[in-house]
């Protein structure tokens, strides 16, 4: 029996097919799987400034609560009003007693609107309302 290379076998090459195949599926894995904005950071709200402002943690239960220049109260889209608003956090607070909500308050805005919707929130049962700012630049 003899060992040694054939003819075929002169230049060894490397099959980039199955690593071209897998790094499509990576591709369109991370694709389908990533959430790129979220609708209630996509409005128009020019949030005030702050010096010590960063980032904030993302969580899936997190109640994001925008209040645009004329103190309209924005919550996924819909616009509520307070009874409305109160209803709803109350409703998540029965499921999630440590629910998170982040209030966005546009910087024009009445500052009177945006303690309302503090107020609101810590009625519902919410211990921590989050007050969302920018880093000054």
């Amino acid at each position: 029996m003899r060992f040694g290379l054939s003819q075929n076998d002169d230049h060894a090459a490397i099959e980039l097919t199955p690593m071209i195949d897998m790094v499509f599926l990576l591709l369109i894995f991370f694709l389908v799987a990533t959430t790129f904005h979220q609708e209630e950071r996509e409005m128009k709200v020019a949030l005030p400034f702050a010096q010590a402002a960063g980032p904030i943690s993302q969580t899936l239960r997190q109640i994001i609560i925008n209040v645009d220049e004329e103190g309209a109260i924005i919550v996924g889209g819909r616009t509520l009003d307070a009874r409305a608003l109160r209803e709803l956090i109350e409703e998540a607070v029965e499921r999630n007693p440590e629910q998170k909500v982040v209030v966005r308050g546009d910087r024009r805005t009445v500052y009177a609107n945006v303690v309302d919707v503090l107020d609101l929130c810590k009625q519902a049962g919410i211990q921590e309302p989050f007050l969302e700012t920018v880093l000054q630049e």
